[in-house]
């Protein structure tokens, strides 16, 4: 039987402030989240960052050790309550996987990004909630540990934005295949160092990266690294 740490509640009305705190909470790439077109930035280990995207923009995310897990939200610019949602996507393109070509829409079916480029061997994951303080108090950790749930809510806040939950992610390069007999395996990643996705955006919006904390299942090969993006056009 697990049980649950008792963490400081966040706000009564909504789940969109963080339980702790890392660097992401200072480190934004500009005040408000706006990128130099073909600058490449970093996202350290364990950490996040929020990024705006202009329709027609292109998001170009790299494994850079191959070995990382990123956690990737899409949310509308002008109403962070719409969000691509994993749950909408996969009944939209009858697939658990999205592949080149593939649009990603939100929680109202509207298109929001589409997946133009994927040099990895294409294994990602749609279906697994991104990582939190319960996930981890449930996992036998006792004190405050780096989550990806507290990096989207973070990288938000550091340009000035706050989500009022936690959405589904693309979990980009997570290798968490069902098996035969439904149970679910926690498996390193497939992909090489250098893999790179290149996502277009279908309208203005803001893209939230973690590289995940994970480092007690080998998702990550239990030792979490960077990730990098660059934005074009």
């Amino acid at each position: 039987m697990t049980t649950t740490t008792q963490y400081p509640e966040c706000c009564a009305k909504d789940n969109g402030d963080a339980l702790g705190m890392n660097a992401t909470a200072t480190s934004p790439i500009s005040v408000d989240g706006t990128p130099v077109a073909g600058e490449l930035y970093t996202i350290p280990p364990r950490c996040g960052r929020a990024v705006k995207l202009k329709k027609g923009q292109v998001i170009k995310i790299i494994n850079t050790p191959g070995s990382q897990v990123c956690d990737t939200w899409f949310f509308n610019s002008d109403d962070l309550s719409e969000f691509a949602s994993m749950e909408h996507t996969r009944a939209f393109i009858d697939k658990i996987i999205p592949q080149p070509g593939d649009v990603l829409v939100t929680n109202q079916r509207r298109a929001i990004v589409t997946l133009l480029t994927d040099t990895s061997p294409g294994v990602h994951d749609t279906m697994i909630a991104a990582c939190d303080l319960f996930r981890y108090s449930n996992m036998g950790i006792t004190e405050y540990h780096d989550s990806c749930a507290d990096n989207m809510r973070m990288a938000l806040n550091a340009i000035g934005l706050r989500a009022r939950e936690v959405p589904q992610p693309l979990n980009l390069w997570m290798n968490t295949p069902v098996n035969p007999d439904y149970t679910i395996s926690w498996l390193p990643t497939v992909s090489a160092p250098g893999d790179y996705v290149e996502i277009r955006a279908e309208r203005d919006c803001v893209a939230v990266m973690s590289a995940c904390p994970q480092d007690i299942v080998p998702i990550n090969g239990c030792s979490p690294k960077e990730i990098q993006f660059t934005v074009a056009g």
